[in-house]
């Protein structure tokens, strides 16, 4: 008799194992499971301390700072339309689209960054330990410094590859530097001298290619007028549309294996999980299945 029991639960055990197997295998994807009210806030840029979730409030030329369900603990004013902005430690870096600078914001004071060269509108920064760079707008071109010193100018206006259509937002990797290429609705990525390297997304039809994110495997486009934002791997192929919950999409931002997303004008923050894709006819709206 203790041996049939011993067959049966070897059976079972057998049986949970392999079931947990295939569950592991099921094919994953980003699936909304959180949508947070920012009741007041309009955000164009995120950023994240351990003091909690910055938004930049251009509309109200501020910086809110949030906890993770959406409560305001406090707020920077006066600010210059700030845009998509970075941090380094507890330093906030926010370009000023308004009056064309770089504020940078540590507790309690506030300096501006200091540059030798004249920016028209920056629209986004990025911050990789002393390099900088900073999408500068209407001059469609990126400043980029390694030392934090000395930077280097590339880009100008035009469509061709390594040109510029006004550049909204630019993100420093370990050897690139990927840039939202707004209005010739692609993303661009340069070597860390300025040289072009590739394109992608230009076949997607985006309309408003305004905010990036660069994660070790994926890179994350808002896809502004189309109410979406697009999921490629670093080689460019396209992973995953999300469009479930989001209407006009401004920044994206990983933190603890979630994905934030900032809805401007209706004033919400969506949180996304990566979880096993839902079976066809379930609710699905955000998986690429073409």
């Amino acid at each position: 008799m203790k041996y049939i029991y011993s067959v049966v639960a070897l059976l079972v055990f057998i049986s949970c194992a392999e079931k947990q197997e295939q569950k592991e295998e099921l094919p994953k994807s980003w699936q909304l499971s959180k949508t947070i009210d920012i009741d007041g806030i309009n955000p164009i840029g995120m950023t994240i301390t351990d003091d909690g979730l910055w938004l930049s409030d251009g509309d109200h030329n501020r910086l809110v700072l949030i906890d993770r369900e959406g409560k305001t603990q406090r707020t920077i004013d006066s600010l210059e339309r700030p845009m998509h902005i970075a941090s380094e430690g507890k330093t906030l870096f926010v370009p000023q689209y308004g009056n064309d600078e770089i504020a940078v914001i540590g507790d309690p004071s506030m300096q501006i960054l200091p540059l030798t060269d004249s920016l028209d509108a920056p629209a986004g920064i990025s911050s990789y330990g002393k390099e900088k760079a900073i999408a500068d707008f209407y001059n469609h071109r990126i400043l980029y410094t390694e030392d934090g010193e000395s930077y280097i100018s590339f880009g100008k206006e035009g469509k061709a590859e390594g040109d510029f259509y006004y550049p909204t937002d630019v993100q420093i990797t370990n050897d690139k530097i990927w840039v939202a290429d707004a209005y010739n609705n692609r993303i661009q990525v340069f070597d860390k001298k300025g040289n072009f390297l590739k394109v992608i997304g230009a076949d997607q039809k985006m309309n408003a290619a305004t905010g990036i994110f660069v994660s070790e495997t994926e890179v994350f486009i808002t896809d502004y007028e189309n109410n979406r934002v697009l999921v490629f791997d670093h080689d460019g192929v396209l992973q995953q549309k999300l469009t479930n919950g989001i209407n006009n999409p401004t920044e994206m931002i990983l933190d603890q294996g979630q994905l934030y997303i900032t809805n401007f004008r209706t004033s919400k923050l969506l949180v996304f999980d990566w979880a096993v894709t839902p079976e066809e006819g379930e609710h699905d709206h955000d998986h690429d299945h073409d």
